[in-house]
């Protein structure tokens, strides 16, 4: 990754592409097939043109520090996989991401969850992960804060094998959400809080968010987008259709939608 100039730039991204090629085998051939076809001819079985999948196509932005984006857009379009390409998680196929300061990316509030170890200790793993430039004191600070704030209480030093999924992304938010970041990508996280518990994370969220620099935020509820965001990156068909005001852009989605659904 390589880091910009201008300290209000906290991500750009220019001309980036996914391409995954789909190879006969995946394609729904078994295997036996596939070792036949590749000893029949094996000149044409390595030269062949594979099929590709085009994820995203030519995508190119730059977020700002106090920029909020919403990524929306119908399920498979490319989402996700952009956001794990900027954080390094996959490589693009072409394209260059830049990044200026630190980055946190939450794509699943189970992460690192390890079922026999305690609630507590999958707690100072968890922190490990995502705060690694903390010292050994300021770790335990923020673990001790966490695990006050996610009312497990005496459950905390039972294996988390035996929490209910309600409790372990209690625990999981509670950690998650302690520290605010330079670029924070958020990928559904609350998905599997109970009621109760997501009314009082999603406060703390909005906490965590107000202070980090540059906050990503995909998910497909409208309320969500329009409370957290100022601005809206709309894909489909792997492209950005639209980027800009929150309020057209969930319209354009909105639009998009009905014609999905016909």
């Amino acid at each position: 990754m390589n880091s910009t100039s201008s300290s209000d730039v906290i991500l750009k991204v220019e001309n980036l592409n996914m391409t995954y090629s789909v190879s006969q085998y995946g394609s729904g051939s078994s295997l036996r097939d596939f070792f036949i076809d590749a000893l029949r001819s094996p000149y044409r079985f390595v030269f062949k043109k594979k099929d590709e999948l085009k994820i995203l196509s030519d995508i190119s932005f730059e977020f700002r520090k106090g920029d909020r984006i919403g990524i929306i857009g119908v399920n498979g379009v490319g989402k996700t996989t952009l956001c794990r390409c900027i954080t390094e998680m996959i490589t693009p196929t072409s394209g260059t991401v830049t990044i200026n300061g630190d980055v946190r990316s939450i794509f699943n509030s189970a992460i690192g969850i390890n079922g026999e170890l305690t609630g507590r200790e999958n707690a100072h793993l968890l922190a490990k992960l995502l705060f690694q430039k903390l010292t050994k004191s300021e770790l335990m600070s923020v673990v001790s804060e966490a695990i006050e704030f996610s009312e497990i209480n005496e459950f905390i030093d039972v294996p988390i094998k035996h929490y209910s999924k309600g409790m372990r992304t209690r625990l999981s938010l509670s950690v998650i959400s302690s520290l605010p970041t330079d670029l924070l990508i958020l990928d559904e996280v609350l998905d599997g809080a109970d009621q109760f518990f997501r009314e009082k994370i999603s406060r703390r969220m909005f906490d965590i968010i107000n202070r980090s620099g540059v906050v990503v935020l995909v998910s497909h509820g409208a309320e969500e987008i329009e409370q957290i965001c100022n601005r809206v990156l709309l894909l489909n068909d792997g492209k950005i259709l639209f980027d800009g005001n929150v309020k057209k852009g969930l319209a354009v989605y909105k639009h998009l939608g009905r014609k999905y659904e016909q």
